[in-house]
């Protein structure tokens, strides 16, 4: 089982979102973990763009309007766990 964690460059917020920093990690992680496990459970051979694309789908779909849009993880890390979930499926 893959659980993936967010975690936010405090250098990049500014200071509502220094202040906001843990308990936002804590809200994207819950997200990203749930699409990592629902993506799992649906996966039929797609490739890992397409799960990547799915993992952030899912991942935007679990967090308030306002929060998604402003989701943008990092494209290799998110890579990174859409290829471990096809690797899982090998």
């Amino acid at each position: 089982m893959i659980n993936p964690r967010v975690t936010l460059d405090a250098d990049s917020l500014g200071p509502v979102g220094q202040r906001l920093r843990k308990p936002l990690e804590d809200q994207l992680t819950s997200a990203l973990q749930h699409a990592t496990h629902t993506v799992e459970d649906h996966y039929t051979g797609e490739s890992v763009p397409e799960v990547a694309q799915e993992l952030l789908v899912e991942t935007r779909g679990g967090l308030h309007p306002d929060i998604a849009a402003g989701f943008e993880p990092d494209g290799a890390q998110l890579t990174a766990v859409a290829a471990a979930i096809v690797e899982e499926h090998r």
